[in-house]
């Protein structure tokens, strides 16, 4: 690990791009505590703590603590994520996306272009129900606890405020992407998730303190949040090997003999994804129940929308194995794959090439997408376990250590890819096993 650092400094690309990352994250940071103009953040903050976590716990959680201090970044990246799933399911839906999809680089800025566009309508839409939402606490708490001067004046002011705000995080993450390191918009939820565990500690010593938390209980909540890390960097690093041989081929003059290989298949080849995407759904409704607040029906569903409720961790998981099988559809192609096998002379052991390789790559993938699906939804809904039970912050565990552990080891790999293609040792060492999707001769 040490040598491994030493070695960062000594590659100036890699360097840089660490530099432009941290850079962009701090700006973000920053940004976090600019207050939305006509907001008392005070008398927010207050209001938001006696809220409890629930709803309002979860939307803070992802935009890093920036809805607790009305923050111009209190709609976090939510509505580019938002975005993001509804052209993916276009893309699959609707033929004409699909072969804009597959058009190439042009096609896929066509695409996230649609995206942007797509961000800034769910922004002003969102930034309008969090406009309502404001003037109806300000309602509530009285006029000696005014947090703004309702009217159109302030909700026209609040919608461009945080409309303005997440287009400006939305382009930090395509800034970290392409010149920093890492996925940028993964990379900065990462940050608020982090940012806000000192405070999760706080509350933890606070509970400690007052003696709602015994030292055995500590002892056992620190042992399951070890375990669970351990659990996702397990999976996240596991895959199945499809075994793969290449018959002999003339190259030349020369007889090529023939060789054996593997398809690496990872169990979660969906990632940190399918938690975010079913977040980013469940949220929706509470966006418009400010729109409506007469509407029973609405209230009464986003009333059980909590988490912790029954029929919110039944939808969660839902939502978190549908994702997880429409990501893996989207992005792994069994019959691109089968047919570039057979155009490179391989094939797997025992199947024929071409038709029945796709449908048994499909196979496979569709089974340990099923096992990876029922890993995430365990860990997801591990919080309100704790919750329950220990009266643990909602920081620990579940979504919050997924996105934090997927995204490290992301981030790790991409470092040590960097490290190892000019000939520097990465976190493992010398001796330590090579990094996933950088091919050798080992692997397809």
């Amino acid at each position: 690990m040490a040598n491994a650092l030493q070695n960062i400094a000594k590659v100036p690309e890699l360097k840089t791009r660490i530099l432009y990352s941290l850079v962009m994250l701090a700006i973000y940071r920053v940004g976090v505590f600019v207050t939305v103009p006509g907001v008392d953040r005070q008398v927010m903050a207050e209001h938001f703590n006696a809220s409890g976590s629930g709803l309002l716990g979860l939307f803070n959680l992802f935009s890093g603590g920036a809805l607790q201090n009305i923050s111009i970044f209190a709609l976090g990246i939510m509505p580019y994520i938002s975005a993001s799933i509804i052209l993916q399911l276009l893309t699959v839906v609707v033929p004409a996306v699909e072969r804009l999809n597959k058009e190439g680089e042009q096609g896929r800025r066509k695409i996230n272009q649609w995206t942007r566009y797509g961000t800034v309508i769910l922004s002003f839409v969102q930034g309008m129900a969090m406009a309502v939402y404001l003037e109806s606490q300000n309602t509530q708490m009285g006029a000696g606890s005014s947090l703004v001067h309702a009217g159109w004046a302030f909700r026209l002011l609040c919608v461009l405020s945080l409309t303005t705000g997440t287009v400006f995080i939305m382009w930090l993450g395509e800034r970290i992407s392409e010149r920093g390191l890492g996925n940028g918009i993964s990379l900065v939820i990462y940050a608020g998730i982090v940012a806000s565990l000192p405070h999760a500690l706080s509350q933890t010593y606070e509970l400690i303190k007052n003696g709602q938390i015994s030292v055995p209980v500590l002892g056992l909540i620190a042992v399951m949040v070890v375990a669970v890390i351990g659990g996702i960097v397990y999976f996240e690093s596991a895959q199945r090997r499809i075994p793969v041989q290449y018959a002999k081929r003339v190259v030349g003059r020369q007889m090529v003999a023939s060789q054996s290989s593997f398809l690496p298949l990872k169990v979660n080849s969906a990632g940190v994804i399918p938690p975010i995407f079913a977040s980013s759904i469940l949220m929706f409704p509470a966006t418009m129940a400010n729109f409506f607040p007469s509407f029973g029906a609405l209230q009464s569903v986003v009333q059980n929308l909590v988490p912790g409720h029954v029929l919110y961790n039944a939808m969660y998981v839902g939502l978190i194995v549908f994702f997880c099988y429409f990501y893996t559809a989207v992005t792994f192609n069994p019959v691109d794959v089968a047919d570039n096998l057979k155009k490179g002379g391989g094939f797997v052991p025992g199947v024929r090439a071409g038709k029945k390789t796709a449908e048994y790559i499909d196979r496979v993938l569709s089974r340990i997408t099923f096992g990876g699906a029922m890993y995430i939804s365990a860990i997801c809904v591990l919080p309100t376990f704790m919750q329950t039970n220990f009266n643990v912050p909602f920081f620990f565990g579940g979504t919050s250590l997924l996105i934090v552990v997927g995204v490290a080891m992301d981030t790790a790999r991409q470092i040590e890819s960097h490290l190892i293609t000019r000939s520097y040792e990465g976190f493992a060492g010398a001796g330590g096993p090579r990094v996933r999707g950088r091919r050798n001769d080992n692997e397809y």
